[in-house]
């Protein structure tokens, strides 16, 4: 049997492993899904589980050697190698378990190339690791971070691991924010897409560590690739010690909400 992955670079299997989970996602949009506990009023649906299996699908058969970190799976494949592909199938399951469409598919190679693919609008969000496309009906554009809309989402899903010092909701009703930005709400990484895209200004979360997280690694990688600027919610570099995610489409931006979570 051909292998039809074969001679794909590693941007070009991270897109195909995006549109075969997008494939599932839209497939199975609208159908009464299975819900599997995961405690802590967390769950995955049958469209979680499907999307990844298509997703490592398509790993396995182009990148036979390297390991897989899936949302549902775990850890598989080749535990000794150097190279680990990061897999959300559904970023957003709840939105799409109630007939909403704002979800995401992460595929990330970890620091190296990622995809980001919305399955409703057709469009992959995808970069190299140096430089950061959307694909859209077959033709390819270069993303364009700009703050020029100034609508900034804001994830105020739980846990808040830092809610003594900082507290998403509090940025909202910060009079600076009321007066240069407008906010929104998402539930999905696909707004950090939007960023590198220019369709947001910024994108703000609490949390640990979220460079290795499956959620959140294919989202940052485009957003560095974009010329975003990318901290956490203490201006701090992202790393082990890392406290939640702010990125902006420029430093101006960047700098303004930086004020307000320092106030």
């Amino acid at each position: 049997m051909i292998n039809s992955y074969e001679g794909l670079n590693d941007s070009g299997v991270a897109i195909a492993a995006a549109r075969a989970g997008a494939g599932v996602v839209r497939g199975m949009y609208g159908q009464r899904l299975t819900r599997i506990d995961k405690g802590a009023g967390d769950f995955a649906t049958a469209a979680d589980v499907e999307a990844e299996q298509a997703i490592l699908g398509v790993i396995r058969a182009a990148r036979p050697d390297d390991s897989v970190l899936g949302e549902e799976g775990g850890r598989q494949g080749a535990a000794r190698s150097a190279r680990q592909w990061l897999v959300d199938p559904l970023c957003g399951t709840l939105n799409y378990a109630v007939g909403g469409m704002l979800v995401a598919v992460n595929v990330a190679l970890r620091d190296g190339a990622a995809a980001v693919a919305d399955p409703f609008s057709g469009e992959v969000f995808f970069t190299d690791g140096e430089t950061a496309w959307v694909r859209s009906e077959g033709a390819d554009a270069r993303l364009e971070p700009t703050a020029a809309t100034r609508l900034v989402d804001v994830n105020l899903d739980p846990p808040f691991p830092h809610a003594e010092t900082f507290r998403a909701v509090d940025l909202l009703a910060h009079p600076g924010f009321v007066a240069g930005f407008r906010p929104r709400v998402v539930s999905t990484t696909l707004a950090l897409a939007w960023v590198a895209a220019g369709k947001r200004a910024a994108y703000v979360t609490d949390g640990g560590d979220l460079s290795g997280s499956v959620h959140f690694a294919a989202g940052i990688a485009l957003c560095r690739a974009a010329g975003c600027v990318v901290t956490g919610i203490d201006g701090a570099p992202l790393g082990e010690a890392g406290r939640g995610l702010v990125v902006a489409a420029d430093g101006e931006a960047h700098e303004q909400l930086m004020s307000m979570i320092r106030g």
